[in-house]
């Protein structure tokens, strides 16, 4: 997958995503402030939502549309979009402001006038946020725009995750990627079952990663180490601005430090490969080897007592002891020699 001048998958690193979401609190210049902040922190894109409350529901207080169970407690849905929407007129300055700092922005349409107003501002990418995964027809529009689609996949079984890709693929669009994403805010650390990671890319021959609503940076690390390509994590300048999403969404400081794990965890997973690195071929100087312990003359039969397996690692193989046993040196040899081939 390449979105502008990123490539994505293969031995590519982590393509790392700042959701701002409601994390502007009502406020542009917050927003713009956060896309620097983001920049700062190591992220590679700035992402954004784009809806209006009236294209997400209808204002209606009505037990369907009250929020239960949920850190948003008590709002109706109308209410909660139109505290956490980014205004529309918004979108061009931010998309502006990632491009001066060399970072992608793309969004997440809810319907398919946001499809068509991100098209205008020539959107190399799009996203479908977890609870738009059964919107098939959406699904079908966004793909048609022939861009990478990435799916997140918080409340999809593996039904709704095959009606989606089969949606993409019936507008010829196999650019897609899927998350594992857990749809609670915050998840749960022992809901984030980081194996489907790798279990999506090799069920669905996809780019799988992560978006990831748990506290701090563990998950996302497990999720590198089981091959995530994308990691996506909620962004926020300064928690005190406050808002639905902050107490999920990581600070600059946060975010900072979990670009800098999955950096090293990228580097600790390493490759498949049992050649020895020139510091790991200096370290066999500490492994064991053969050495003469005793004062020896020469005729002397070689015993466990006279030779032994010791570090450093500079004599004959240890592997060679047993079949040398009961042979006779053949020169005097001094306490703390290497046994070598030619002493017997």
């Amino acid at each position: 997958m390449k979105i502008n001048n990123f490539s994505i998958g293969g031995n590519e690193p982590v393509f790392i995503i700042a959701e701002l979401s409601a994390n502007h609190n009502g406020n542009l210049d917050i927003a713009l402030k956060s896309v620097k902040a983001a920049k700062r922190a190591g992220a590679d894109c700035i992402k954004l939502q784009t809806y209006t409350p009236d294209t997400m529901t209808i204002n209606s207080n009505k037990t369907d549309f009250l929020l239960k169970g949920t850190i948003w407690e008590g709002k109706n849905l109308y209410n909660l979009y139109e505290e956490a929407y980014t205004p529309w007129e918004w979108h061009e300055a931010i998309f502006d402001a990632a491009a001066e700092e060399g970072l992608i922005c793309f969004s997440s349409p809810f319907d398919k006038t946001a499809v068509d107003f991100l098209e205008d501002l020539d959107t190399p990418a799009y996203k479908i946020a977890s609870f738009e995964i059964t919107d098939i027809p959406l699904i079908e529009y966004v793909a048609s725009k022939g861009k990478p689609v990435i799916i997140s996949t918080g409340i999809a079984g593996q039904e709704d995750i095959e009606l989606a890709l089969d949606a993409c693929k019936r507008m010829g669009n196999t650019d897609i990627a899927l998350l594992k994403c857990t749809s609670s805010y915050p998840a749960p650390i022992d809901e984030a079952n980081m194996v489907m990671v790798k279990d999506l890319a090799e069920r669905y021959g996809v780019i799988s990663g992560l978006s990831d609503h748990t506290m701090g940076s563990t998950v996302p690390i497990v999720a590198t180490c089981f091959g995530a390509k994308i990691i996506e994590k909620h962004f926020i300048l300064d928690k005190s601005i406050g808002g639905p999403d902050a107490s999920f969404s990581m600070d600059e400081t946060e975010f900072t430090e979990m670009v800098k794990a999955v950096r090293e965890a990228e580097k600790a997973i390493g490759k498949v490969d049992y050649t020895l690195t020139e510091k790991q071929k200096k370290g066999r100087d500490f492994s064991r080897s053969l050495y003469v312990v005793e004062d020896i003359k020469a005729g002397e039969i070689i015993t466990e007592k006279n030779v032994k397996s010791i570090r450093p690692g500079f004599g004959l193989h240890p592997k060679y002891l047993n079949g040398i046993l009961g042979k006779k040196f053949n020169a005097d040899i001094f306490k703390g020699s290497r046994l070598e081939t030619g002493n017997f």
